[in-house]
């Protein structure tokens, strides 16, 4: 892990506004009395596994298949049902994963104990033999050492700036994981030195605004989240309120193409100011790697 400069819960682009506003919301959604009237409806009960398999293996690794499982946005806390929780985990334990990556925003509002005990044990649990995360806006708006702290003691690696080799057979692949684009700082250079000669490099930052840093640098896939889809949206999906952000509202889920590389967007499993989704469900990604003519 690398250490910041900044101060602890104040990553760029906290505004004297959202203090404020998130002090209101601890007080209001006081017993987490939100989520837990969420969890009582249908809809805390969606979550949806988007499935993606790419041909992006080297030849040498004809025969098998990498399966990765990305979650993001998990938001442990009062906006955020533990029923939708729950079945997201068990949803990606029944995916069988290779490598579990997690896109950030672990929490909402305060990384109080009882919230990163739960990040831990939920991580935990999961049967991947690697585990790597990378950090987003609200945990950077708030204490992100414990958060860092609960994904260690889990298994987990959390990559700033930085990457991890994955294990055999797949030691060719590598991991690079970025610092979030809005609230910390990314350096691509740093992430990707010392990858130059590896087979395939799979990006990993919070929010699409990534493939700003590494679009064109041989990485042929990112994946990332931060978008939650809109949240809530029209039918369609047209979602109604997105964050700022060139690629955040041009790409808010799904798979698109940013010079070489491909993005993939996850909605997210947990939800943020309102415990409410609607047309932007919950979401998990399986990402299937294989070998060209292994399609």
């Amino acid at each position: 892990m690398v250490p910041r400069s900044h101060a602890v819960g104040r990553g760029r682009n906290y505004s004297w506004r959202r203090g404020r506003v998130e002090a209101a919301l601890q007080r209001i959604y006081f017993a987490d009395w939100p989520a837990r009237a969420w969890g009582l409806t249908p809809w805390a009960g969606r979550v949806n596994v988007e499935h993606h398999r790419l041909a992006l293996l080297p030849a040498s690794l004809r025969g098998h298949s990498l399966r990765v499982v990305f979650a993001s946005d998990l938001h442990i806390g009062p906006t955020t049902a533990s029923r939708t929780l729950d079945l997201a985990f068990a949803k990606i334990a029944a995916l069988r994963p290779d490598v579990l990556l997690l896109g950030g925003d672990y929490v909402f509002l305060a990384a109080r104990q009882g919230r990163t005990d739960e990040l831990e044990q939920r991580v935990r649990a999961v049967p991947a033999a690697t585990k790597l995360a990378v950090l987003g806006n609200h945990d950077l708006w708030t204490e992100y050492p414990a958060i860092e702290r609960a994904l260690v003691r889990a298994g987990a690696t959390v990559l700033v700036n930085a990457h991890a080799w994955l294990p055999s057979p797949f030691d060719a692949v590598a991991v690079v994981g970025l610092d979030d684009p809005w609230t910390g700082a990314p350096d691509a250079d740093a992430a990707l030195a010392g990858t130059e000669h590896a087979a395939l490099r799979i990006g990993l930052c919070h929010a699409p605004e990534g493939a700003l840093s590494l679009a064109d640098r041989d990485v042929p896939i990112m994946l990332c989240g931060h978008t939650h889809g809109g949240q809530i949206a029209l039918p369609g999906p047209r979602p109604i309120v997105l964050p700022p952000g060139p690629y955040s509202r041009r790409y808010p889920f799904g798979r698109h193409v940013v010079g070489d590389l491909q993005v993939i967007v996850s909605r997210g499993v947990g939800a943020t100011e309102l415990p409410i989704r609607a047309f932007a469900p919950a979401d998990v990604v399986l990402l299937e790697l294989v070998a060209p003519d292994a399609t």
